[in-house]
C-alpha cells in the first residue's frame, strides 16, 4: 500500500496522543505514513509529535511556512511521497476504519482520482452533531450542490482520499481556512476528474476545542464558492 495521511495540526496537544495511538493500530491492516503539518501551534503540539516520531518511522512532522489550513494542506501534499493522499483531521471526528475503505476503493479502481465520503447517505452514521450546525451544513451543501449540478452532498467534510498526482494539478491552493475543504472537491468536479462517493461515519469531537467558527469563516466559503464557479464558467467557455 502506498498512502500518505495528511493531518493539519493547530494546538491539538490534548487530542494528539489519542489520535496517534489509534492511527498506529492501522499498521496491522495497511502500510502508510502520517504527515503532520504544524500550523503555528503554541501549546506543545509540535514537540509532542516529535517525541512520537522518534519511536516510529511512520510519523513525519513539518512546520507550516504560512499560517492557515490551506497552506498547511498544500505543504502536506508537497511533502507526501506516496501514490495516494488521505486528508484526515486530528480531532478523530471521522472513523479511522473508513481510511481502509477509501484506500481499497481507489486502489482497486485505477481510473479514480478521488473518493469522497458523505455523512448524509442512508448508510452513513452521524453522532453528537449539534442540530443547528447540522441544519446549516445540510443547507450549505445542498446550495453548493445545486449551483454546481453535482451528485455530491458533503463538500464541507475534510476527510477524503486522492491520487497525489491529481492533487498536485490542483495547486496552488487559494483558500486560507476551512474553505480549502470546499475548494479541492469543487476543483475535482469542475475539472472533470473521476470520483466516487461512499457513506462514512462521523462523530463530534471529545477533546479540545473545535477550530470551525461559522461566523468567522462564512465569507471565506463565499470567496471559494465564487472562485470555483468562475473557474467552471471559464472551463465551459473553453470547451465550447
Amino acid at each position: 500500500m502506498s498512502l500518505s495521511i495528511i493531518i493539519p495540526v493547530h494546538n491539538e496537544v490534548k487530542q494528539l496522543k489519542v489520535t496517534i495511538k489509534k492511527l498506529l493500530t492501522l499498521k496491522k491492516k495497511i502500510n502508510f505514513e502520517i504527515i503532520f503539518i504544524d500550523d503555528f501551534s503554541f501549546d506543545g503540539s509540535f514537540e509532542l509529535i516529535k517525541k512520537f516520531q522518534k519511536k516510529t518511522n511512520i510519523i513525519k512532522v513539518f512546520k507550516n511556512h504560512k499560517k492557515g489550513l490551506g497552506s498547511a494542506l498544500e505543504t502536506g501534499i508537497k511533502k507526501s511521497k506516496k501514490i495516494y493522499t488521505c486528508v484526515f483531521m486530528c480531532d478523530l471526528s471521522d472513523d479511522i476504519n473508513d481510511i481502509k475503505k477509501y484506500y481499497n476503493l481507489i486502489n482497486n479502481e485505477k481510473n479514480l482520482d478521488a473518493v469522497f465520503g458523505t455523512r448524509f447517505a442512508r448508510e452513513s452514521r452521524v453522532y453528537n452533531y449539534p442540530y443547528f450546525k447540522l441544519f446549516l451544513n445540510r443547507l450549505a451543501n445542498n446550495f453548493i450542490r445545486l449551483i454546481f449540478l453535482s451528485d455530491y452532498n458533503d463538500f464541507t467534510n475534510a476527510f477524503k482520499i486522492y491520487k497525489r498526482k491529481t492533487l498536485l494539478k490542483l495547486l496552488p491552493i487559494v483558500s486560507e481556512n476551512f474553505n480549502v475543504f470546499l475548494e479541492i472537491p469543487l476543483k475535482i468536479i469542475t475539472r472533470k476528474y473521476s470520483y466516487k462517493i461512499i457513506p462514512i461515519s462521523w462523530k463530534g469531537r471529545k477533546f479540545g476545542e473545535s477550530k470551525f467558527k461559522i461566523k468567522e469563516i462564512g465569507s471565506m466559503y463565499i470567496f471559494t464558492l465564487l472562485y470555483c464557479l468562475f473557474e467552471k464558467i471559464l472551463l465551459n467557455k473553453k470547451i465550447k
